[in-house]
């Protein structure tokens, strides 16, 4: 029978047990062939399946069943890199049949497994350039919505930074009528209270789509920590896998990053340059 662990124990202890058996049952799921059940998981820890998956949650941000699903996307995404074939990969990667896997597809790899195989190969992006406030600015997008938006002062350096990002996409410049999508982020720069309401196709890792959506909700002319960002998603342990996930963000402006600083106040780091994120912060607190 389960023991439910904390009678007596202090707070803090009991803070400190609970984030050391979340530990060890993500150590647990991130070693498994096969993701272990709630209720093994739950006995291992000495706890209720009810209370252990709330504890769980609170620690971590997620429920076991989707930081197992985020562990078998990263092993995807590791042994699709690697392994001889698709299929290989597949079960490599601890998924229990090949049509589970083509079910959740696009949500983990953001495209076909052939094409994240092939480093893009069968994913066609298109891409312009325009001046803006800040210096110039790349949009890319695929046939679902915007994949990309870099900031930079060398069009040449910004469609390296996107074939980097995509090495084996078909890149191919904006048409005439990509003009619209180009403008309407401009306009954002300078106008960050406007709707935006483009779709967006942005990959990465559950953890990540989690942070890039928080983002989205803070105003413009506010500014939050990195603590205060992991706290509103459920994971305020999490501050520097918060930090990462900003630093990863694709789409500058669109997904502003730019508005999370650190405790002290200092404007801490900014991928596209500490100067445009200190522009846009300015900028958007005078509006």
């Amino acid at each position: 029978m389960a023991r439910e662990v904390g009678r007596g124990e202090g707070k803090t202890a009991l803070a400190a047990r609970y984030s050391t058996l979340v530990a060890e049952a993500c150590r647990t799921i991130a070693d498994a062939d096969r993701a272990p059940s709630l209720a093994d998981l739950a006995a291992r820890a000495g706890l209720s399946a009810h209370h252990f998956h709330r504890i769980f949650r609170a620690v971590t941000g997620m429920t076991p069943r989707t930081y197992a699903a985020a562990q078998r996307a990263d092993r995807a995404r590791r042994a699709l890199a690697s392994s001889a074939s698709v299929t290989d990969a597949i079960y490599d990667a601890g998924f229990a049949s090949s049509g589970r896997f083509y079910e959740h597809a696009a949500a983990t790899l953001g495209m076909t497994p052939a094409a994240f195989r092939a480093g893009g190969r069968d994913l066609t992006v298109e891409y312009g350039t325009a001046a803006c406030a800040l210096g110039r600015v790349l949009v890319a997008r695929s046939v679902k919505g915007l994949c990309a938006v870099m900031l930079g002062d060398d069009d040449d350096a910004l469609r390296a930074d996107l074939a980097a990002r995509f090495p084996r996409a078909s890149l191919e410049p904006a048409s005439v009528g990509f003009q619209a999508v180009l403008d309407a982020v401009v306009q954002l720069i300078d106008e960050p209270a406007r709707p935006f309401d483009l779709p967006l196709d942005l990959h990465g890792t559950v953890f990540q789509q989690r942070v890039w959506q928080a983002l989205q909700g803070i105003r413009p002319g506010d500014t939050i920590t990195y603590g205060e960002l992991a706290a509103r998603i459920g994971a305020p342990k999490s501050v520097r896998a918060v930090a990462r996930a900003c630093g990863a963000n694709p789409a500058a402006v669109v997904v502003p990053c730019h508005r999370v600083i650190g405790r002290d106040g200092s404007l801490t780091g900014y991928r596209w340059g500490l100067a445009r994120k200190r522009a846009l912060i300015e900028r958007e607190q005078r509006k």
